[in-house]
């Protein structure tokens, strides 16, 4: 069952039914560690809804346009990971997959003009001949660019090339979105950094976190929609 792990033994950010069946279908190997992401199947199945079995899934994939980050996916092992998106145009569904206040894996209904976008954090970037730079990404991806940027810093992607639309610089001021740990999904204004440490705040509460878990989104306010809320609940 090299495919397939045990529910019981799935991270604990995947929100599934532990108790129905034995085994769910685990993810290709990709660019986000298994806690960040999911296989295409499970996400249309289990989140999207798009279809009640795998079986069904198998259809869809091969009769309908799925798109993960603006390329078409037919493999429903692929890993689809924090804040990549999924569409499916046919069917009018666009979606980016994102972290819950409670650090779990879950879909923000975006619109279709934000379905071309992503935003990705600089990991790693090494100088190459010609004054460009290559930029290793949070998701796994190497882009080579002539931008200015450093590492923490984001960007905003155009999709499915990956063109350099923006650079979101790792400063006070900056809107932030916690990855991981205890504040893990949520978001807030970055107020100091310290070394490894780095203060933000949300909700008029000013809180303490590590400086890796910060991923940011925008200069002041968040570039994209990033709340699991429906967009119909937000208007």
């Amino acid at each position: 069952m090299k495919n397939h792990l045990k529910r019981i033994a799935s991270p604990k950010t995947w929100i599934i039914d532990r108790k129905q069946n034995v085994f769910i279908l685990r993810p290709n190997a990709g660019g986000h560690p298994l806690e960040q992401g999911m296989a295409l199947g499970v996400v249309l199945r289990d989140l999207l809804n798009l279809a009640s079995t795998m079986h069904e899934i198998h259809g869809l994939l091969q009769l309908k346009e799925v798109l993960v980050d603006g390329k078409r996916q037919k493999d429903h092992r692929s890993m689809v990971g924090l804040f990549d998106v999924i569409a499916v145009p046919e069917l009018k569904s666009y979606s980016r997959l994102v972290l819950d206040l409670k650090g779990r894996l879950v879909l923000a209904e975006i619109p279709a003009s934000e379905s071309n976008m992503k935003i990705s954090k600089i990991v790693n970037k090494s100088a190459l001949p010609g004054g460009k730079i290559q930029f290793n990404l949070y998701d796994g991806k190497n882009i080579i660019s002539t931008q200015k940027a450093k590492v923490g810093d984001s960007l905003v992607l155009g999709l499915p090339k990956l063109e350099v639309k923006k650079v979101l610089p790792l400063q006070v001021g900056a809107s932030v979105f916690l990855t991981k740990g205890k504040y893990g999904g949520s978001m807030g204004t970055l107020k100091e950094i310290k070394g490894t440490q780095a203060t933000y705040t949300s909700n008029g509460q000013n809180v303490e976190t590590a400086k890796e878990y910060l991923f940011v989104v925008g200069e002041k306010k968040p570039e994209m929609h990033l709340s699991a809320e429906k967009l119909s609940e937000k208007k």
